[in-house]
């Protein structure tokens, strides 16, 4: 059972919690939603508001239903679930149902988005800004031989976290 605390009662290493443990970026509706793994994204204050940042890809399905969304959620998990977010990264949502295939149990917020009855913490999410990485823009040249070397810049989205949802 989920119940709402204020972020500042968190007391996460979120370096860890988002480089090592992963999450899970989830998008949709409950008739129709995709999920993905990520382990780069970030979380902080920007325009007086409580915000994350990810980044997706333009080849993940998810990227379809985050873009068509007001709203994503960011799901972490217990160590005893990375190989349900390894499969999760690993499989895409066009061609199999990451859903049945690793037995995750979907839940509707009060605000109609999805997360999964296995996250021990859960940031719901609005979304405030978008934009992509441009190769013009990379400081560092190097990053982007080494990180895009298909010119498969990632989407970046900023959204304030409107509820932090842990599980009791």
């Amino acid at each position: 059972m989920f119940v709402k605390t204020d972020l500042n009662n968190l007391q996460e290493n979120f370096f860890s919690l988002i480089g090592d443990q992963w999450m899970l970026i989830t998008a949709g509706n409950i008739e129709s939603f995709n999920t993905m793994t990520a382990s780069w994204g970030g979380l902080g204050v920007l325009w007086n508001k409580n915000v994350a940042t990810v980044y997706i890809r333009p080849q993940r399905y998810t990227l379809e239903f985050v873009n068509n969304q007001d709203y994503f959620t960011l799901c972490f998990f217990d160590e005893k679930y990375k190989h349900i977010l390894n499969y999760c990264g690993a499989h895409s949502g066009r061609d199999v149902d990451k859903i049945a295939n690793t037995g995750l149990e979907p839940i509707e917020t009060e605000k109609g988005n999805i997360i999964f009855r296995q996250a021990r913490l859960v940031f719901e999410c609005r979304k405030l800004y978008t934009d992509q990485f441009n190769e013009n823009y990379m400081l560092d040249e190097s990053l982007s031989a080494k990180i895009y070397p298909q010119k498969d810049f990632h989407h970046i989205f900023i959204a304030e976290i409107t509820d932090c949802l842990i599980d009791q």
